[in-house]
């Protein structure tokens, strides 16, 4: 193994797309990801609590469901993902959703990454 990838921890550099979506889109978002080079996405489920988030029906008032997708990816790729995402489902119109990337600084469990010809890949572009 290289000094980069050791047991189950890689120290290779990773950014994570946080997106959030209505309830019943996630779908889209995975498959978009995945067109774009994205290995899939963890999907957990939210409530949306901000000011045009709620909605009264018979006077009780309605928070909407949400899904919110993490995307671990490559830092190399994050920027082309992020973009297929907002094209695909639609992030540039009003009340769609929201996609943003975080950096992360450290990442352990990601066993297929001692893939070697993978493990090169990402390597080559640190």
């Amino acid at each position: 193994m290289t000094e980069r990838c050791r047991g189950k921890e890689c120290k290779i550099k990773f950014d994570l797309i946080i997106t959030i979506v209505n309830k019943g889109r996630s779908r889209l978002v995975v498959e978009a990801a995945k067109n774009a080079g994205a290995e899939g996405g963890t999907v957990l489920g939210g409530r949306g609590t901000g000011v045009r988030e709620k909605a009264k029906l018979l006077g009780i008032t309605i928070e909407p469901e949400k899904e919110i997708i993490l995307t671990l990816v490559p830092r190399e790729d994050a920027e082309d993902i992020l973009d297929a995402i907002i094209k695909e489902a639609e992030l540039n119109k009003p009340g769609k959703g929201i996609s943003f990337i975080l950096e992360v600084k450290r990442v352990a469990g990601i066993t297929h990454l001692l893939d070697d010809e993978l493990r090169d890949k990402l390597e080559d572009n640190l």
